[in-house]
């Protein structure tokens, strides 16, 4: 079943529901992000993760609002994208339903969110990469600029993946959770470079470049 059919009904019974939402835009990024947190009103948190999807391909809102004329031709931030959607809540839930995709979720315990990996992700040392093309567990030296245009240089792991990071030289950079992480997670478009750091052998060299 695509987005739409699921959120209509079309599962039925299939997918017990964990929570529920106030805002189908939080809901949107959540099931961007792959994991989050959930506060409840009693002022409690759970924690959910990925567990699949229904194996549609992903679409971006962000792509979808542009071509839609909603928003310019300028790779708009998340921040944009998030705005807009709040605005226009008519509007909002057919261009959402544009991207087929829909991620299932479980309730996590203890530290989290956890990657690809199974391990919890360390905000500004984790990343998500393309497993096609480097391998998970891998120290990375990042070398980009963060959003403000500043350098960011430092180690970094692979321990996650995402659907919409493919190819060699493609990585997502875990920010952590919060108003102030997505506020840089959301405007990063960054180009940049990473080393792999492997191990030397006899007669190999110590680190490949990306």
């Amino acid at each position: 079943l695509r987005r739409a059919e699921i959120d209509h009904g079309g599962l039925g019974t299939q997918a017990p529901v964990l929570v529920w939402a106030e805002d189908p835009v939080d809901v949107l990024l959540l099931h961007i992000q792959g994991s989050g947190r959930v506060l409840l009103p009693d002022g409690s948190v759970k924690r959910v993760g990925f567990v699949t999807s229904n194996g549609h391909h992903f679409v971006g809102i962000g792509k979808t609002l542009i071509d839609h004329g909603k928003l310019p031709k300028n790779n708009a931030s998340m921040q944009e994208v998030v705005a807009w959607l709040k605005a226009h809540p008519s509007e909002a839930p057919a261009l959402i339903a544009e991207n087929p995709r829909y991620i299932f979720f479980k309730l996590s315990e203890g530290d989290g969110p956890f990657g690809a990996q199974g391990v919890a992700l360390t905000p500004r040392r984790s990343m998500a990469v393309d497993p096609e093309y480097i391998p998970l567990g891998v120290p990375l030296w990042l070398d980009t600029k963060d959003p403000d245009g500043q350098p960011l240089r430092r180690l970094m792991v692979a321990q996650d993946t995402g659907s919409a990071i493919k190819g060699p030289v493609r990585g997502d950079f875990f920010w952590g959770a919060g108003a102030a992480a997505f506020e840089k997670a959301g405007r990063m478009k960054s180009p940049g470079g990473y080393w792999l750091l492997l191990p030397r052998r006899s007669g190999d060299v110590a680190a490949t470049g990306g």
